[in-house]
């Protein structure tokens, strides 16, 4: 799911079809997202599944893989209460 919706904020933020995409999709080198994008999608992912994202896990995300268990790490850690 998380993979699903995470293509679909790309494509939108991209503006092309992304059916390519896989966890291993690198944001800079494969996708060539620049800062200004990956804050887009970033803010998008937020807001879709109503969760933060703090910065020091946002410098960590390189692949699309690295993004979705980030959002999964944040969702699971909003369901426990944190």
């Amino acid at each position: 799911m998380e993979l699903e919706m995470l293509k679909t904020i790309i494509e939108k933020t991209l503006g092309r079809n992304m059916d390519a995409i896989t966890e291993k999709t690198t944001f800079v080198d494969d996708l060539g997202v620049d800062s200004l994008d990956f804050f887009q999608i970033l803010i998008d992912l937020e807001e879709t599944f109503d969760v933060r994202i703090a910065p020091e896990e946002a410098e960590e995300i390189v692949t699309v893989g690295d993004a979705v268990e980030t959002l999964r790490r944040v969702t699971k850690g909003r369901r426990n209460g944190k």
